[in-house]
């Protein structure tokens, strides 16, 4: 038996560690959007920036992202996440000097953080896990998101009351401080055990790569009109609720909170199901489950019972936030030896221009029609891309 074969039980230090940088990545991402309302208080601006600032975090982590392959091969996946960390962490700093361009500096800043953890993850996961069980490693790795964000959502209001917003900034940036230690202690360890990098084959040879091969590239595209769907659904859920189906914003908030529970168990059933099944086929299918939750929350009306508005939300919040772990799972699995980083890197960056169009996209359309035409215009957008995979998966298999 080959000793240095990936094994599950080898594999759980690295899995670990990834989730928690992408954890505190991920706390670091959201903890403008918590501290907001106090932020915008102190700053005199309108808390509604806080869209402009998300869509401005995403936009630098797709050129980071696409700009990370030759780091992540050069230094070390685990030295980038470091640095990655530490950009969060001058962010959340910068960030407590309390005027607005201190804010634009520190969503940039968390920004170039946000970029690079998917390829650094996909570069040490990918080559230090069984391949049967990418799905599910990927997955669990995954819950990061959200994790972070609970996190972010739970733990900045609390220090609020006693270190204000700025301090609740510098809290923040201190754990990242910590988790980039931590990192360290294990830098060694991981990087030393993973097989050399090939040779960088530059960012644009990547994205024509990507965007030529048959499966990555469809993979790649859905995966940006995923992005659209999951992002309209987690930053304007409570809005609409509030506003079009008049419920406070603790009931909505509330319902945000069990979507966001019911993503996270999903992402891990579909993650193991994507080790058993065509993962491609999967994600087609989990699409025509986000087409058909967005066309349920649009069609909710006013008058519609709260039991069944929670129905409806839990149901989309499922299948909405599931599918990433796969995506990125099937991105490795497809990778030529030694690219996995700059293939996830294309991956990333597509993406995350989603975040970046999509929230704005739905905002406008929301303003000039209505909230329905907006959720079912994102319905079309995903059922395109789910028929699209699951025409190819099939066909693929056919050959």
């Amino acid at each position: 038996m080959d000793s240095s074969r990936p094994t599950l039980r080898t594999a759980l230090v690295p899995i670990g560690a990834m989730l928690g940088a992408q954890m505190l990545v991920s706390l670091a991402v959201l903890s403008l959007g918590v501290l907001m309302p106090a932020v915008a208080r102190d700053l005199a601006i309108d808390p509604k920036l806080v869209g402009a600032f998300t869509a401005i975090i995403y936009a630098v982590a797709s050129f980071v992202a696409l700009a990370s392959a030759g780091p992540i091969s050069r230094l070390g996946a685990v030295r980038v996440c470091q640095l990655a960390m530490l950009a969060a962490a001058a962010g959340l700093a910068i960030n407590a000097a309390a005027s607005v361009i201190a804010v634009i500096i520190a969503v940039a800043l968390i920004g170039v953080a946000q970029g690079p953890i998917n390829p650094a993850s996909a570069h040490i996961l990918s080559q230090r896990v069984p391949r049967d069980w990418f799905s599910l490693v990927f997955s669990v790795k995954q819950t990061g998101v959200p994790l972070g964000f609970a996190t972010a959502g739970v733990l900045l209001p609390l220090l609020l009351p006693t270190l204000g917003w700025r301090g609740a900034s510098l809290f923040a940036a201190g754990m990242l401080l910590v988790g980039a230690v931590v990192l360290e202690l294990l830098r060694a360890r991981l990087d030393a055990s993973v097989a050399p990098s090939g040779p960088s084959t530059g960012i644009w040879s990547s994205i024509v790569h990507v965007m030529r091969h048959p499966e990555m590239r469809v993979l790649g595209w859905s995966a940006l009109l995923y992005v659209v769907a999951q992002h309209t659904f987690t930053f304007f859920l409570v809005t609409y609720l509030y506003e079009h189906c008049r419920l406070s914003i603790a009931e909505a908030g509330f319902l945000l909170f069990l979507a966001q529970i019911g993503g996270t168990v999903q992402r891990l059933i579909l993650g193991a199901l994507g080790d058993r099944f065509p993962r491609m086929m999967l994600l087609g299918w989990t699409g025509i489950g986000i087409a058909l939750g967005s066309i349920a929350t649009g069609l909710i009306t006013p008058g519609t019972p709260y039991w069944l508005i929670g129905l409806v939300v839990f149901a989309y919040g499922t299948v909405v936030i599931s599918w990433n772990g796969v995506s990125i799972a099937e991105f490795a699995a497809l990778a030529p030896a030694g690219q996995v980083a700059a293939v996830a890197a294309v991956q990333t960056a597509l993406a995350f221009s989603g975040a970046v169009i999509g929230p704005p996209l739905f905002g406008l359309i929301a303003a000039v029609a209505d909230y329905r035409t907006a959720f079912f215009l994102v319905a079309a957008l995903v059922l395109v891309a789910a028929i699209w995979q699951i025409s190819t998966s099939a066909r693929l298999r056919r050959a």
